[in-house]
């Protein structure tokens, strides 16, 4: 992926290493990182948080957060993004959580519902999307605006 090979040219230009935490992509960030060689010097690793309890034990995202807002919302992206950067020890940490379907979804969150956080500089920007698609099409389109939103932060 171009965006992949983008973001990695980046962060070698600044000095800056990525952690992800990934849930609805379940490590398709982390993948398409690595099939860029010398990555590692950028990338150390990556946290597939599926549940809950991963969110929260890998992460440190608040028990508070997920019983107001639920995992998937803004709030949870922010956490776990700040949480992967702060428990790698990487100047960003990128998140993504959401609804890929074909099941799960509500009236208030429905199937194709993404948030995604970056962290940097000690600053968060989130942003929530709304796919369509089939289950791998959702995840592919969350992945690849991840890394537009960590070009445009950077």
């Amino acid at each position: 992926m171009k965006l992949a090979r983008m973001v990695a040219n980046e962060l070698e230009e600044r000095g800056l290493s990525i952690a992800t935490a990934e849930s609805c992509t379940g490590g398709m960030i982390a993948s398409e990182l690595v099939n860029i060689p010398g990555i590692s010097q950028f990338f150390s690793q990556g946290y597939i948080t599926y549940s809950e309890d991963a969110k929260i034990r890998c992460l440190g995202v608040r028990p508070e957060t997920i019983a107001t807002h639920t995992v998937v919302s803004a709030a949870c992206a922010a956490e776990m993004a700040r949480g992967a950067a702060k428990a790698s020890n990487a100047s960003i940490g990128v998140a993504t959580t959401g609804i890929a379907g074909p099941d799960g979804g509500s009236d208030t969150q429905p199937v194709g519902l993404v948030f995604i956080s970056v962290f940097y500089n000690h600053k968060i920007t989130t942003r929530k999307f709304i796919f369509s698609g089939d289950r791998y099409q959702v995840r592919y389109a969350a992945c690849k605006q991840a890394f537009r939103l960590i070009l445009d932060v950077l």
